[in-house]
């Protein structure tokens, strides 16, 4: 199922399947037909009003590599970053793949890989807006003054 809201970054939709967030997209989506999509686009709404820090919602963090990556992301308190370097050697993989690992996220914003940064600048952004939106979001959690 899936469930949309309008943001500051435009529309974004929820998908939850078996009781977990699968996907987070960036398009339009119905209404809420479940509660969990309800407290999802709820907390999306709360951090976009900057009255939330952290969510605490059921996440699909994968499996293996992918699941590793995700759950380092989403260690990664509100307002602060990391380099993808520092996540490969916490990880014992190479930066590159770490990148790509977040580059594949597909639960962007809720499992913050815009908190990721390469070593010498932002890195990229694989949501839509690009880097644009993950200044955006740096900023909006107080982190812009990494980006000077």
């Amino acid at each position: 199922m899936q469930a949309g809201m309008d943001s500051p970054l435009g529309p974004i939709s929820v998908t939850e399947t078996a009781g977990v967030i699968t996907a987070l997209h960036w398009q339009t989506g119905p209404a809420p037909e479940t509660p969990l999509l309800a407290e999802a686009l709820a907390q999306l709404q709360a951090y976009f009003d900057r009255r939330l820090t952290a969510f605490d919602l059921p996440l699909d963090f994968g499996t293996g590599f992918s699941e590793q990556v995700r759950r380092a992301m989403a260690a990664i308190p509100y307002g602060h970053t990391r380099q993808y370097g520092d996540l490969a050697r916490e990880i014992g993989a190479p930066a590159q793949a770490i990148g790509q690992a977040c580059g594949a996220n597909p639960i962007p914003v809720l499992i913050p890989c815009h908190r990721i940064l390469a070593a010498k600048g932002l890195g990229g952004f694989s949501a839509k807006g690009g880097v644009e939106s993950k200044v955006f979001l740096l900023k909006l959690e107080g982190a812009a003054s990494l980006l000077i």
